[in-house]
């Protein structure tokens, strides 16, 4: 997309409406379309599978500026059963494809030990462990809570020659930072091929070689994957129902991270680990919650 001018028109819609209405802003000739929430309502915990839409929506979609808005907008409506509900606005003008890169900056987690670095800035300490990663299509750029109370975590570790499982890898970015960090080998485990494909990409970007994070569908484990170090930042609902699972990947004396969790998720994620792992205080921020845990046998 080049830096001509575009509009957008911006419609109001609930979740039973979008699918209509982006179907009918591509036919009038929209070059892109987003969806955004209209009235604050977190969506924190989805089921598996599922891909919730919040009770009121902003969809969004782009046209060339040139268009003619009142019979672009005839168009759309023509093709939808109920009256839309929306308003044009004008689009400044920017580079977009590098409009972008000005939300992400490096990250220190909380030693400083380790950063996290867009590939396109230099390090700030040059002499620190960067780790350097891109927004992608998978979760952990690091600046979500939960990655960093996980990094966090994993800064304080000795890792020097252990071997370590990221279930619910994303991006790979807690894998990654355990090998930088001294890790042997790392895990990379997630139910999402396009996570695995991510993790892959990051580990090349950081220099990590392929023997050293080996990517999985959790029904590839093979028997003799077992964690010095398991760290799984996922969210509260799968990790319980993962608990076993877990458990049985982690060695005896083993650490555990869990993270994803709410504060008021505490005490059921650590009901369903608690008999075979001894539990440290949790750390918050910003009401979600790290878990650490020693296994006991």
């Amino acid at each position: 997309m080049d830096s001509s001018k575009w509009i957008q028109l911006n419609i109001e819609a609930n979740p039973q409406q979008t699918e209509l209405i982006e179907d009918a802003v591509l036919d009038a000739g929209a070059v892109s379309v987003t969806l955004q929430d209209a009235a604050d309502q977190p969506i924190l915990e989805p089921g598996v599978g599922e891909t919730p839409l919040w009770d009121s929506c902003i969809l969004t979609a782009l046209f060339p500026a040139s268009i003619d808005t009142p019979t672009t907008e005839q168009q759309i409506q023509a093709c939808l059963p109920f009256t839309l509900r929306s308003s044009w606005e004008l689009v400044e003008e920017k580079d977009w494809s590098q409009e972008w890169k000005k939300h992400f900056k490096p990250i220190a987690c909380s030693d400083g030990r380790l950063w996290i670095c867009p590939s396109w800035i230099d390090a700030p300490q040059p002499d620190a462990v960067n780790l350097r990663l891109d927004p992608g299509l998978a979760f952990g750029t690091g600046s979500h809570p939960t990655t960093m109370l996980c990094l966090n975590w994993l800064e304080k570790q000795p890792l020097e020659g252990k071997t370590v499982i990221d279930f619910g890898c994303g991006s790979g970015i807690l894998g990654i930072a355990a090998l930088l960090l001294g890790a042997e080998k790392v895990w990379a485990i997630d139910n999402d091929p396009q996570a695995l494909l991510a993790s892959r990409d990051n580990a090349q970007r950081n220099d990590i070689e392929d023997e050293r994070l080996i990517t999985l569908l959790p029904e590839q484990i093979p028997l003799d994957a077992k964690a010095d170090i398991m760290v799984a930042n996922i969210l509260a609902k799968p990790l319980i129902d993962l608990a076993d699972q877990i458990s049985a990947l982690t060695l005896a004396k083993g650490q555990l991270c869990l993270s994803g969790i709410l504060s008021h998720q505490i005490d059921q994620v650590v009901a369903a680990y608690l008999q075979n792992f001894e539990f440290e205080p949790a750390s918050l921020e910003d009401d979600w919650v790290q878990l650490a845990a020693t296994k006991l046998k």
